[in-house]
């Protein structure tokens, strides 16, 4: 370990230095006015533009960190195990040890109800005396975080929320740790990255790594965490995001091994390649495992709406809900703790029957009522058990296949459409079980159940929250219009000019008098007695100029700018879009790239927006080919 460590530390040390030395600026000190160094840059960056990516060589400096970044995550990941297994030990067999144990096996006969009660107690206190962020499961915080609070987390949401979920969990709560690891994974690489000056993408981007690293820490599965980033976290498919977080999550994964033990969590027997029959069946399964996850979404929620209706304060909800989790327990042990040795069984075909559906009834409710009461806990490891219950109970009466088939089955579907991540959940069932022959199976009833939640819900259990928070996401990824527009494809190629020595005084009586071609733009472009571009004049610099005293012999070119920023007909329309948010103008000359007095065109805002509804058209309107 500690060979590794100095060999993270020293790799991180050359990419830093590497990555952070200043870029050579004599090209930018021979060049003599702004105007030119702006044309420059512009050239030289047009290389750039035109890439298939738009990363550059600090994707090295996020790489390096996230190494740093994954180590800490798996120390995170292992001393949450820790915690877990210690709060269990001692709040259902009073002994301080952090061995594995599960609340199962308990002899505290119906005390045991006052068991979560207290530990509910207790979170509900440090929510209100410590940060309301560590209420929930987790990733809508994070989600929350990343698109609304530009990637920045608080160092008291990186401590309470693990110790907050431990406790939950610890004293019975039916949650997997899961969501909380990828809170405090993700809050810990926020902190990281807030002690650099990076920006908010480059924030979320280590963020995200280190949610995922967490992840593959705790379920040995660096693939499934790196899919979820993808899938659900990082809204976009960006080498500068991805690479970062498949960094974290590998350098997780391997230092999972001393500190807790290698992969799977979940081994079983592997199947044989399935029948076409099987694969039908997959599908049917996932579609039954969809309208599951439709049914758990809703009784969530309206848990939610339950406990928002009742005449106290939310701190003692989490205690009202830890009551029916209590006498769920005593009905049935195993919904309570993150279960994990359930999932097992159910793998293993072990638990069929009446058993299995009264597993599946009683989980669900007692997890939707708990999470709705707003606890800390995760909702992964309880889909794979509703889940695995599902397929399982349904199993028992197919004539093709092992219950434990379809349980697993039951777990990737029922995980992909909650989630709606079909890819994380298939990956995700494949990596806890290493039975690789079933990856066609999987794939088909994630994709059925995602398709029925889709149709069935506008939104998941994920982003529910955050739109009852006054928070729309949408999560489906598509080419930016702007990126795939070129500036020729839209500009405006009838150029109304004006001549340098016009006299600002005939020009605005031009306008006064309704004239059509200078009225239909803010701004007209300048041109001496050659029809060379020499600048811009705009509306506002008229009117700024008709203020000023002796404006009688002003001519254009003296009350116009020319400072020009400009355009090329080859570059992206993002470019050029990126070009007036930067320089807070409304509209640019378009002149050709070797020649840069020569006006080929105008781009205006209204020119840009017609980029954007090419795409509207291409999206709504049909028609025959």
């Amino acid at each position: 370990m500690g060979r590794m460590h100095n060999a993270i530390v020293c790799l991180t040390c050359i990419v830093l230095r590497y990555t952070l030395r200043p870029v050579s600026t004599q090209a930018e000190s021979v060049i003599p006015s702004t105007r030119n160094r702006e044309v420059v840059v512009s050239a030289a960056v047009n290389e750039d533009e035109l890439a298939d990516f738009s990363t550059n060589r600090r994707v090295l400096l996020l790489s390096a960190m996230a190494l740093a970044i994954g180590a800490l995550s798996a120390l995170v990941a292992y001393a949450l195990i820790w915690l877990i297994a210690a709060i269990t030990n001692l709040a259902f067999y009073h002994r301080f040890s952090a061995a594995a144990a599960i609340p199962q096996g308990h002899h505290l006969g119906f005390w045991v109800v006052l068991v979560p009660v207290v530990g509910a107690l207790v979170i509900g206190l440090m929510a209100r005396f410590g940060s309301e962020k560590i209420r929930g499961h987790g990733i809508p915080e994070a989600l929350e975080a990343i698109l609304l609070g530009r990637s920045r987390i608080d160092l008291k949401v990186a401590i309470l929320k693990p110790l907050s979920s431990a406790i939950s969990i610890g004293t019975g709560g039916p949650f997997g740790a899961e969501g909380p690891i990828i809170m405090t994974g993700g809050a810990f690489g926020s902190i990281f990255a807030q002690q650099f000056h990076l920006s908010a993408a480059e924030r979320k981007t280590l963020l995200v790594a280190g949610a995922a690293a967490g992840m593959s820490a705790v379920f040995a599965t660096p693939v499934a965490a790196v899919l979820l980033a993808v899938e659900l976290l990082l809204f976009e498919w960006k080498p500068r995001s991805f690479i970062p977080v498949t960094v974290a999550a590998i350098v997780a994964s391997v230092l999972r091994v001393p500190l807790l033990g290698a992969g799977p969590i979940f081994p079983i027997v592997a199947h044989a390649p399935l029948s076409a029959t099987e694969l039908v069946i997959a599908a049917g399964l996932g579609i039954l495992a969809g309208f599951g996850s439709g049914l758990l979404t809703m009784l969530v929620y309206a848990c939610e709406d339950i406990f928002q209706k009742l005449p106290l304060h939310w701190m003692w909800w989490p205690a009202i809900g830890a009551v029916f989790v209590g006498v769920g327990g005593v009905i049935e042990p195993r919904v309570l703790g993150v279960g994990y040795n359930t999932i097992h069984s159910l793998l293993r075909g072990e638990l069929v029957g009446a058993v299995v559906i009264g597993l599946l009834v009683a989980k669900a409710l007692v997890w939707s009522i708990a999470l709705g009461s707003g606890t800390s806990g995760g909702v992964l490891a309880p889909l794979l058990i509703m889940g695995g219950a599902l397929g399982a109970s349904v199993g028992v009466w197919l004539p093709v296949g092992d219950v434990g088939l379809w349980a697993l089955i039951g777990m990737a579907a029922m995980m992909g459409g909650t989630m709606r991540s079909p890819l994380t959940a298939m990956v995700f069932a494949v990596e806890l079980t290493r039975d690789f022959n079933l990856f066609p199976a999987l794939l088909i009833g994630s994709v059925a159940a995602l398709a029925v939640t889709v149709l069935l819900m506008r939104r998941s259990i994920l982003t529910e929250k955050l739109a009852r928070r006054g928070h729309h996401i949408t999560r489906e990824y598509s080419i930016d219009p702007f990126e795939l527009a070129r500036v020729r494809d839209v500009m405006d190629t009838d150029v109304q000019t004006v001549a340098a020595n016009m006299k600002l005084t005939e020009l605005s009586d031009r306008i006064a008098q309704g004239d059509s071609e200078l009225n239909r733009r803010q701004g007209t472009l300048i041109v001496d007695d050659q029809n060379r571009l020499v600048g811009i004049i705009t509306r506002g610099d008229i009117v700024r100029a008709l203020r000023q005293a002796h404006t009688a012999d002003m001519t254009l070119a003296e009350a116009g700018s020319a400072n020009l920023t400009v355009a090329y007909p080859d570059e992206p329309l993002h470019a050029a879009l990126t070009k007036m948010l930067s320089r807070d103008v409304g509209r640019l000359p378009v002149v050709e790239r070797d020649n840069h007095s020569r006006v080929v065109g105008y781009l205006g805002r209204a020119a840009i927006l017609s980029a954007r509804m090419k795409l509207h058209e291409e999206e709504n309107i049909l028609q025959r080919g």
